[in-house]
């Protein structure tokens, strides 16, 4: 049994002193400080006044340190995992590119045979599919000679592994697969790289799209006679995904997003590749070579290819443009994407019963102690 005492403990947005969080697996209390005194047989930890927060959670992350989900590797699944924990994150969605079928299909078998094996760094939730279901003019940096309208039969064998798939609604079959998934499994839908009108938009979250991939990136964009998908997004009651690194969205609209959206909708992601964690360079992703330097991260003719960004550092950056306390955004990285997912039972928040996933950080959220399952996953 462990205890982490002398912190700022963060519950509901709320900053709870003199309380001690006691746990193994799981949360199994809390209690004033001044009870711990008197329990022995206990690891007690002094987190020394930083915050102790839910672990984070990321539902979108190619790779780090070097690796991509699509290495089809076991080894590229474990040392994501490993990596990121470093930086408070405690459970994650490996996420695939736009590919070969054979290669997707490889990538979706090895992260499956992780996850029912077990990390030695954050959790394995599922596997996020971006691809191949997408519209060729907004790409990106996903490969196009590889992209196909929605089918039910290529995820069928994989509907247990996949927890979330982005696609583009407009496309033809793509109403009828969203009703299908949304019907026959547990798969969350999210609408992006798409071209979709406003109207298209609002028909594909009619028929069960209940998220945004990388909100303004990728998609038809706001216009005052053709609010487009970002319309679409900003006006329906749905989560949306935000790349707070400051270079895919201008930093001065982060506060807009919080008015427009609403903290419970609004989900941090890094959508990171290999190059995360890493010296600028040259690197690939989905088989395309990516140019990273001073924190970007393009292809050869300049498109923006994921990033490099670190999800403690998106907090950091969304706390510094924003007149929201720290306390209250750490929900855009915890109990939202846990709630997105259907996994709010158990994770995202430090509430008694749930899933031990704590992470210790302080005022630059630079991360100092990552638990997952009461397990030190990171210790600085």
């Amino acid at each position: 049994m462990k205890c982490l005492y002398n912190g700022r403990l963060i519950i509901k947005g709320e900053i709870y002193r003199n309380k001690a969080v006691i746990f193994d697996e799981q949360i199994r209390a809390i209690v004033d400080e001044k009870e711990i005194y008197a329990m022995a047989h206990m690891d007690k930890i002094d987190v020394g006044g930083r915050y102790i927060s839910p672990g984070f959670i990321d539902l979108h992350i190619h790779g780090y340190d070097g690796y991509d989900t699509m290495d089809g590797c076991e080894e590229a699944i474990q040392r994501i995992s490993e990596g990121i924990a470093r930086n408070g994150v405690t459970a994650f969605l490996p996420t695939t590119m736009t590919m070969p079928l054979d290669k997707i299909y490889n990538a979706l078998y090895r992260v499956r045979q992780v996850k029912q094996r077990g990390v030695n760094g954050a959790e394995v939730l599922g596997v996020h599919m971006e691809g191949p279901f997408i519209n060729r003019k907004f790409k990106g940096a996903q490969d196009e000679q590889y992209i196909r309208a929605p089918d039910f039969e290529i995820i069928r064998e994989y509907k247990d592994i996949i927890s979330l798939i982005t696609l583009a609604p407009e496309l033809e079959g793509a109403l009828e697969f969203i009703k299908k998934v949304k019907n026959e499994t547990h798969i969350v839908l999210s609408m992006g790289h798409t071209n979709a009108s406003y109207e298209e938009a609002l028909e594909g979250i009619s028929c069960g799209i209940s998220h945004v991939t990388h909100l303004f990136n990728a998609m038809t964009g706001l216009h005052h006679r053709s609010p487009g998908g970002v319309g679409a997004a900003l006006t329906r009651d749905i989560t949306c995904e935000v790349i707070a690194d400051t270079i895919h969205i201008h930093p001065e609209l982060f506060e807009m997003i919080l008015k427009v959206k609403g903290l419970d909708n609004i989900i941090l992601v890094t959508d990171s590749m290999g190059a995360a964690g890493k010296e600028d360079g040259e690197y690939t992703l989905g088989g395309q070579r990516v140019f990273v330097k001073n924190g970007y991260a393009k292809l050869e003719d300049g498109t923006l290819a994921g990033g490099i960004l670190k999800l403690n550092k998106a907090v950091y950056n969304f706390s510094r443009y924003t007149p929201w306390i720290l306390p209250k955004l750490i929900s855009t990285v915890t109990i939202n994407p846990a709630k997105a997912l259907g996994i709010d039972k158990k994770k995202g928040s430090i509430e008694v019963g749930k899933d031990a996933d704590i992470t210790i950080f302080d005022e630059a959220v630079d991360i100092y102690l990552t638990f997952g399952k009461g397990k030190i996953l990171y210790e600085f």
